[in-house]
């Protein structure tokens, strides 16, 4: 493997779009971006009679929340959307796309999630006693994930 071949993770972008179709240009920083992950989920099957192993059968697919962490931001569309949903429990699903670039900032690898709505919004502790920034962290459950390759 040359050098030239490592996709290094730390040149991403996340782009919201409202509606499904219109990308968010003010919410596309963030610091991290955990989550990315599908399972096949099995069913185990017995076969009357054989006792030395058992059939895994793929059930359905399960997916992880995706996870976004960056500093606190003030008017951002992203802060209205998941404050109408945390307090008056209304949800506009959108499509979110992470996207992986090289250095010359083309992209190289996607993951697209769709119908993505909030699950969770958390701030990090508040202390008088130390110089640290405020980090939002917002996580989405959503319907399906693609995954793109370049």
């Amino acid at each position: 493997m040359l050098a030239d071949d490592i996709v290094l993770g730390f040149r991403f972008g996340v782009f919201f779009f409202v509606g499904g179709i219109i990308p968010n240009p003010l919410d596309i920083r963030f610091q991290k971006v955990s989550g990315l992950s599908a399972t096949v989920d099995t069913q185990t099957l017995r076969e009357g009679g054989q006792n030395l192993y058992t059939h895994k059968l793929p059930q359905s697919i399960t997916y992880g929340n995706l996870v976004l962490e960056r500093g606190m931001v003030v008017g951002s569309p992203l802060n209205i959307e998941f404050n109408i949903a945390m307090s008056l429990f209304k949800f506009f699903p959108s499509n979110v796309l992470v996207t992986v670039f090289n250095e010359d900032m083309a992209p190289l690898a996607g993951w697209l999630f769709i119908k993505a709505y909030p699950v969770r919004w958390a701030t990090s502790d508040l202390n008088a006693t130390d110089k640290t920034m405020i980090i939002d962290t917002f996580e989405l459950a959503y319907t399906r994930m693609q995954m793109v390759r370049i």
